[in-house]
């Protein structure tokens, strides 16, 4: 074990400066991720800085049909929130299908955006990594690679990032607020917080040494929404998703889709927003056709690997199947 130090940060600028002035120091949330990093050598931080006192405990549901999440809810809180299950119950399917109740108990919300992937070989400090070792090379291209991603990959990397909760948040359009290092406040939709692979595969988000996430917030959702979180895994408990997808949609006269929005997990280094799809649905009444052949043109740019190829049609089927019920549900709504 490497010794560390442990600071309980009093307040925000506090615990930007011990980060910022410190010496491979890192913010410690609920730490379900990077106490398991810890342990496996993969992080090796010299300080840890508590920021769970950091007032961002809350959920405020805001009178225009907003919310903003603090950045230090739980999980498990989340997920029990009403107004989260009565109007946002993709997100809250999303962080039930993630993880187990001891894990959602001590998760953040904060903390599940910045998680860092489960791919074997970032995990295993045996093992050549560009992640975790820049320049090392990716074992996974060459190595077992049937769980990691299919699109927004590079040469450099094919990890994936692991959250449900944040493939659920894309779809609702969440803007993630942010207090910089130097005090700074900034809003960054949540597709913007990330960061692709390329060359840089250590980079993974926008985020400096210091700068800190205080709360997500989502917009009211469209009115008429239905909405639903699909995950596809290799076992019904605690599992990484193969593929999941996040789908929201509205419609208007005939049966049209109004609004689509799709996002995916399990395929991309981040949350992966399916715009090309969305493009191609909205404004037309969808059929089996359609619906995969929007899939196909979204993952026209797709490089998978021998090994995940299926994820692919798999991700498709799951968009239309997900897409259908939810116009189903739409239908039953208004004969009722």
């Amino acid at each position: 074990m490497r010794p560390f130090a442990y600071e309980r940060a009093a307040d925000p600028g506090a615990a930007a400066t011990a980060v910022v002035d410190g010496t491979d120091a890192m913010f410690l949330a609920g730490g379900t991720n990077l106490v398991d990093l810890m342990k496996l050598g993969v992080a090796r931080p010299a300080k840890l800085v508590d920021v769970t006192r950091l007032p961002y405990d809350r959920i405020e549901h805001r009178a225009d049909g907003s919310v903003l999440i603090g950045a230090t809810v739980r999980n498990s809180d989340l997920a029990g929130d009403r107004g989260i299950r009565e109007r946002f119950p993709m997100l809250t399917r999303a962080v039930l299908s993630g993880a187990s109740g001891q894990l959602r108990s001590m998760a953040t919300t904060g903390g599940n955006l910045l998680q860092r992937t489960r791919c074997p070989y970032f995990q295993d400090v045996t093992k050549p990594c560009n992640k975790r070792d820049p320049g090392a090379g990716c074992s996974a291209i060459g190595g077992g690679h049937r769980d990691l991603g299919v699109i927004g990959t590079s040469g450099s990397c094919v990890a994936t990032h692991p959250s449900d909760m944040a493939v659920a948040m894309a779809a609702l359009d969440a803007v993630v607020h942010l207090r910089l290092a130097g005090g700074e406040e900034r809003a960054v939709p949540l597709h913007d917080l990330y960061l692709l692979p390329g060359d840089t595969p250590d980079r993974e988000t926008v985020l400096e040494p210091g700068d800190l996430i205080t709360g997500v917030e989502l917009p009211p959702p469209p009115d008429g929404a239905a909405m639903r979180y699909r995950k596809v895994r290799d076992r019904w408990s605690y599992a990484f998703a193969v593929v999941s997808v996040a789908a929201l949609v509205t419609t208007e006269g005939g049966g049209s889709l109004r609004e689509i929005r799709l996002a995916l997990g399990g395929v991309a280094p981040q949350p992966w927003r399916a715009h090309q799809a969305e493009r191609m649905l909205a404004g037309h009444r969808p059929n089996r056709e359609l619906l995969l052949a929007a899939a196909e043109a979204e993952f026209a740019s797709a490089r998978p690997l021998p090994e995940n190829e299926f994820k692919i049609g798999l991700a498709a089927d799951l968009i239309a199947a997900s897409v259908r019920d939810l116009m189903g549900d739409l239908v039953a709504e208004e004969r009722r």
